[in-house]
């Protein structure tokens, strides 16, 4: 066994109603202050309001800061920090998906610190221990309640990046189906689709190991089983608590593990043509596993045991290309467009893109098949002349 390590929140609880828990954690933590974190989508469903409700319970006050930025960027992230240096409080509660989280992350541990946002891009290792925080998830795709990872678009450059510091590890989270019961269709399916790109890419990945190859298996185990019935069934409350769960494994998965080739070619996406996050990880999930199919074949053969036990007899080539085209339905399946056409891209865009994601070196390295830029360059022509 190689060496491995397994780093997850200090606290973590599960359940309908965890969310009423959050009284005695404000308690625990002594916070007179409490910061919450959202965005103004969010605060637009009331979901928050059982938040304020157990932040009255443990006789603590709060501000909001609710004007978050989907796919915040780093002037997003100095204009938070603005809020958050004339906050007081001593307690950080995050409620809101990815973006929201990655930014309560990042400002929890900023709060007061000497460096911006510019010196962490430079250097991570600059991240100090700041506030405690609590992860809310509101939607079932991102896992930033479990990774110690923020995603901040750098506009100057076109592109997004990651700060990884474990200064950013969540003290607690709270998984409450309650808390996704009314998400759109559209979003479970987007962010759905992110969390089987970051199981299927951590089970896949050079840094795989066998803490991530746990949470990855069981986090596509619950997404194949439950991602369609939760897109397709407003009502079906214990196939979101799943989707929530198999989230949140996803996130720790990308803690033992990491992300790879799917993530180096969407970050671009975002950065300069702003697509969603998961929608760019899904429209790429298919295409970059064919192409790393030679290179991962023993491995999405195990996942496809995982998940189809009766194809054990099965050749693993057989198994590997089964496991793909279960990706490809499920994509489908959601209504996730396969194709870059219909958000404006073309093959005028390439030079750009195969730059942009060679640049992303991090996750590249993640993954076993090199890809050289005339590798990625035909992966995007996949995915732009799939609409033309």
């Amino acid at each position: 066994m190689k060496p491995c390590q397994l780093t997850v929140p200090g606290h973590v609880r599960a359940g309908e109603n965890v969310i009423e828990q959050l009284s005695g954690i404000i308690e625990a933590e002594r916070a007179s202050k409490v910061i919450v974190f959202t965005d103004e989508g969010v605060l637009s469903t009331g979901i928050c309001n059982g938040v304020f409700e157990q932040i009255k319970k443990a006789n603590a006050e709060y501000c909001v800061i609710g004007d978050l930025r989907p796919e915040p960027s780093t002037q997003d992230v100095i204009r938070t920090m603005e809020q958050m240096n004339r906050a007081e409080g001593e307690l950080v509660v995050a409620v809101g998906g990815g973006s929201v989280m990655d930014m309560a992350k990042l400002c929890a541990a900023m709060k007061g610190a000497s460096y911006d946002i510019y010196d962490l891009l430079e250097n991570n290792s600059l991240m100090e221990k700041g506030l405690p925080a609590v992860m809310i998830p509101t939607t079932c795709g991102t896992g930033s309640e479990a990774t110690f990872n923020a995603i901040v678009a750098v506009p100057e450059k076109s592109v997004k990046t990651g700060i990884v510091n474990k200064n950013m590890l969540a003290d607690y989270v709270l998984l409450d189906g309650n808390m996704i019961a009314k998400l759109p269709p559209k979003i479970i399916a987007s962010s759905g689709v992110d969390a089987l790109a970051h199981v299927i890419e951590c089970f896949t990945s050079n840094k795989a190991n066998v803490f991530s190859d746990l949470y990855a298996a069981a986090g596509a185990k619950l997404i194949f089983e439950n991602l369609v019935r939760a897109y397709s069934d407003a009502n079906d409350l214990q196939a979101k608590s799943n989707m929530l769960l198999a989230a949140f494994y996803g996130g720790v998965a990308i803690a033992a593990s990491g992300t790879t080739a799917v993530h180096a070619l969407a970050y671009p996406l975002g950065g300069k043509y702003h697509i969603a996050h998961g929608v760019s990880n899904a429209i790429l999930l298919a295409p970059v596993m064919r192409a790393n199919l030679e290179a991962c074949e023993d491995r999405l053969a195990l996942l496809e045991d995982g998940i189809n036990p009766a194809g054990y007899g099965r050749a693993q080539s057989e198994k590997a290309k089964g496991m793909i085209e279960r990706i490809a339905s499920i994509v489908s399946d959601t209504g996730i467009p396969s194709s870059l056409c219909e958000f404006g891209i073309g093959l005028e865009d390439l030079d750009f893109l195969v730059d942009a994601a060679a640049d992303c070196k991090r996750l590249l390295d993640n993954n076993r098949r090199v890809l050289t830029k005339n590798d990625i360059r035909a992966i995007y022509q996949e995915v732009i002349k799939g609409g033309i």
